[in-house]
């Protein structure tokens, strides 16, 4: 825990090699990345895994919060910790908000991994439903919010079969404060469109899409990777839209390759 840019932020430091900031989506917190952790953080890779504000053991901020304060947050922590650049990386949300700090940040982006999200702006209907949740979580807390969202989180059929899965982003879910669930709903639904920006991003790109996500589809994840330049893409089969969960090994297998991949640091 550590104090930067006005708040307290949570976050998990471990290793000593390149460093890769890891974003959790909503509405979880940094146990997300738990897989990565123990597969990544040693003498090759230095994992940077925060609750963004308003999650895990971060401040939760009333009232508004500008979509660009969650990546300072991001950058103020990085320059806590003396990391000039990082690999930067985060799904669902967590890939926006990565886009959003190289769109702030380019210089200190040395590659992209954007998991199972999207680059497009929110359709009406889509940010009326933030707002309307948002609204909903603090009124009625977040259990049955994410009891009703558990099938989408998690593909139907790893909810059965992964039951300690299903169970942790239960847990994720039903610990978020609504508080800080809420103002991230709302200040995602006022977030810019990354499209007209992505042939413009020179940085290697992974994009990663679970094959059975029912939030952010294939064609999704296939626009990001026509778009930019430098990019691949992985499909994971057996998922929904929490690979780095459902199937930890395959999507570790993905990034590991991706990160010995990148240009040797000078």
């Amino acid at each position: 825990m550590t104090s930067v840019n006005g708040i307290q932020v949570g976050y998990e430091d471990e290793g000593s090699g390149e460093p890769v900031l890891l974003i959790h989506g909503h509405p979880f917190d940094r146990t997300l990345w738990e897989p990565q952790l123990v597969k990544f953080a040693g003498p090759l890779h230095r994992l940077i895994v925060p609750d963004l504000r308003g999650f895990g053991e971060t401040t939760v901020v009333p009232g508004k919060t500008h979509w660009e304060e969650y990546a300072r947050d991001l950058a103020a922590l990085l320059d806590h910790l003396g990391v000039g650049s990082a690999v930067v990386g985060g799904i669902s949300m967590g890939g926006q908000l990565a886009l959003e700090f190289y769109r702030l940040f380019p210089e200190r982006v040395r590659a992209l991994l954007i998991a199972d999200s999207f680059a497009q702006t929110d359709t009406e209907e889509k940010r009326a439903w933030r707002y309307e949740t948002a609204d909903r979580l603090e009124a009625e807390g977040m259990a049955g919010y994410a009891d009703e969202v558990l099938t989408s989180m998690v593909a139907p059929y790893n909810v059965e079969a992964q039951p300690a899965v299903a169970e942790h982003v239960l847990r994720m879910m039903r610990g978020a404060p609504p508080e800080g669930a809420a103002v991230a709903l709302r200040s995602r639904a006022e977030r810019p469109d990354y499209t007209g920006m992505l042939d413009r991003i020179a940085v290697p790109a992974l994009v990663v899409v679970g094959r059975d996500d029912s939030f952010t589809t294939v064609q999704d994840a296939e626009l990001l990777q026509q778009q930019i330049p430098d990019a691949t893409l992985a499909v994971v089969d057996g998922a929904g839209h929490l690979p780095n969960l459902e199937r930890a090994g395959d999507f570790n297998e993905v990034l590991a390759g991706f990160l010995a991949r990148l240009p040797s640091l000078p």
